[in-house]
């Protein structure tokens, strides 16, 4: 494709202002690639200058503007004299990444039908519950999300919640050659600041909840900021679904272009949940509602708490735009599983064990609340805290466990450049304010050991932080470590003893 056909794709797009001049070059030169990235330049490839956190590809311009069969893509207020290459300038080379990126890989946004899905908490889940469902029914469906890139059966860990534009795009063509009709994707708020979703018009968009988070010298320099980013996915989206619960919706729907519907617990939400009522027994655990409104049914989760009602509602009201089967949707809600995100393995008869991501303070007290809703004879809560990070997180964590849980225990989980023992210390500082019992042990696989043999009839053991990843970071060295594999290797010493 010609520079001048991608321009002019660019400059079109419905929902992005993208203006630019060319200093240098033709326009006629043949654009076969696109990166961000100068180790990564080729023959035929554009260029696009990111000034990002740590470096600035504008330093790299010099090394490439001699190459006629290169385009470089540039910020305004930067140079670039004497050029062989075709020179773009851009006042915002983020976005031009995006449009470009959209147009290079043929729009395959626009071939598919695109849900993104914004918010604090529950982007993970629901984007699992909304393609389970959608698959169930016969639509296959990609998904973009915290843990992986899924496409067909290629399942792809991922680096981001969501990625950079370049590889949206090439993951979105490539649904479209694996035969999807749909995509879901999980939209941070740093990918909406940084515009790697500018330019597509999602089909759905979705806003579950907000609270203070991400908020730092590396993130949002405010909440206000924070909020605002999560506003943008309603200036391009065609449906805007929203919590009707969430007391910052009327501020994220303002200057919202798009037709609106609502879930939620409350009077006003389009579709809602009544009736609810909790589910446990050893080794099950979850809830019922009824769901009226725009939809009507009876909905069943092995899911537990009030977040996974709202959770299940949002890929109700979602999937609500497809043809639906009832009873595949209720079949897939009261089955869906998402690894590491309240992840229930089975251990005993006795006593519930899961597996969940909570690694900071407000999660971990989002779990352990909900957990004691259903009056466990023990509440146990197993986890470490990450090393060269916030000891602060230590403190609240600990304090937190110590107040929730009956019994606390405190182990490693990627202690990177620190010794696990000094972490183990700053958390115990937070469990000292409270009258929590705790445990050290350090190695993570003879902590869950104790937890397992130490199970009592009706306890619920919570193993959190680690969630789906699969190892332990210690000096630089990720070493393979899945929790699921240390449970069975636990129960297969616990039987041959």
């Amino acid at each position: 494709m010609k520079l001048s056909e991608i321009l002019k794709i660019c400059s079109e797009n419905e929902t992005a202002d993208f203006r630019y001049s060319v200093v240098c070059g033709s326009t006629e030169s043949q654009v076969t690639g696109i990166t961000s990235d100068s180790r990564k330049m080729q023959d035929g490839y554009a260029f696009v200058c990111i000034k990002g956190a740590v470096s600035d590809g504008h330093k790299y311009i010099d090394q490439i503007k001699d190459k006629a069969s290169v385009i470089v893509v540039l910020d305004g207020q930067y140079e670039a004299k004497d050029c062989k290459a075709a020179v773009v300038s851009t006042d915002n080379t983020r976005l031009a990444l995006a449009l470009m990126s959209a147009a290079i890989y043929g729009n395959p946004d626009k071939k598919l039908f695109t849900i993104g899905i914004t918010g604090t908490k529950g982007k993970t889940t629901t984007t699992y519950m909304v393609k389970n469902v959608l698959e169930a029914c016969g639509i296959k469906t990609g998904l973009i999300g915290t843990i992986e890139t899924i496409i067909g059966d290629e399942a792809i860990p991922a680096h981001n919640t969501t990625p950079e534009s370049i590889e949206i795009h090439q993951s979105f063509a490539k649904m479209v050659d694996a035969g999807c009709k749909a995509v879901v994707m999980e939209v941070s708020s740093q990918g909406l600041k940084l515009d790697r979703t500018a330019g597509i018009m999602f089909d759905i968009g979705v806003f579950t909840n907000l609270e203070p988070d991400h908020i730092g010298p590396n993130e949002h320099e405010s909440f206000e900021d924070y909020l605002n980013c999560k506003a943008k996915l309603f200036k391009q989206c065609k449906v805007g679904i929203v919590n009707a619960d969430d007391k910052h919706t009327k501020d994220i729907l303002r200057g919202a272009i798009c037709k609106v519907e609502s879930y939620g617990i409350g009077d006003n939400a389009d579709i809602k949940a009544e009736n609810i009522e909790l589910l446990h027994e050893p080794g099950k655990i979850g809830l019922t509602y009824d769901c009226t409104g725009l939809v009507n049914m009876k909905v069943e989760l092995n899911l537990p708490g009030k977040f996974s009602v709202y959770n299940s509602l949002c890929a109700i009201a979602i999937t609500r735009h497809f043809d639906v089967d009832e009873e595949a949707l209720k079949e897939t809600l009261k089955h869906v599983k998402v690894k590491g995100r309240i992840e229930l393995v089975k251990v005993s008869d006795d006593f519930t064990l899961m597996i969940d991501y909570a690694h900071n303070a407000m999660a971990l007290e989002s779990i352990l609340t909900t957990l004691k809703e259903y009056h466990p004879h023990r509440l146990v809560c197993l986890f470490g805290c990450g090393g060269n990070r916030s000891k602060e997180r230590r403190y609240e964590m600990g304090e937190v466990s110590g107040k929730l849980a009956d019994l606390t225990i405190i182990t490693s989980d990627n202690p990177r450049f620190e010794e696990p023992e000094a972490i183990i210390e700053d958390i115990k500082t937070g469990i000292a304010k409270t009258t929590g019992k705790h445990v050290d042990i350090t190695d993570r696989k003879e902590a869950i050991k104790y937890a397992i043999e130490h199970g009592e009839p009706g306890d619920i053991i919570v193993l959190a932080g680690k969630g789906h990843e699969d190892y332990q970071e210690i000096k630089g060295v990720k070493y393979p470590m899945d929790e699921r594999v240390l449970i069975k290797e636990v129960l297969e010493e616990l039987k041959g003893n």
